[in-house]
């Protein structure tokens, strides 16, 4: 089964500076981690706190969601970073 991102939650993570969200691959969960810098550059007008963070990230969701799917290749490591 390849991976997937059923659950559109994500959370902000002021002290890092990143946006954390989880994807599937059957019953593993796969968390991925995109940083500020990544979102700034997809969406340059964004503010820099926690709610136009978020807003940004969910305006550019699919965006993001295809760089995890680039990152991810299986095995046992369950974390990613997008940066």
């Amino acid at each position: 089964m390849a991976l997937n991102f059923p659950n559109p939650s994500r959370s902000y993570d002021a002290f890092r500076h990143c946006v954390n969200f989880w994807g599937y691959d059957n019953a593993r969960e796969i968390a991925f981690t995109v940083n500020d810098s990544v979102i700034s550059n997809l969406s340059p007008s964004a503010g820099s706190d926690e709610p136009a963070v978020l807003a940004a990230f969910d305006r550019h969701r699919e965006q993001i969601l295809t760089l995890a799917r680039g990152l991810y290749v299986g095995g046992p490591q369950n974390r990613y970073t997008i940066s």
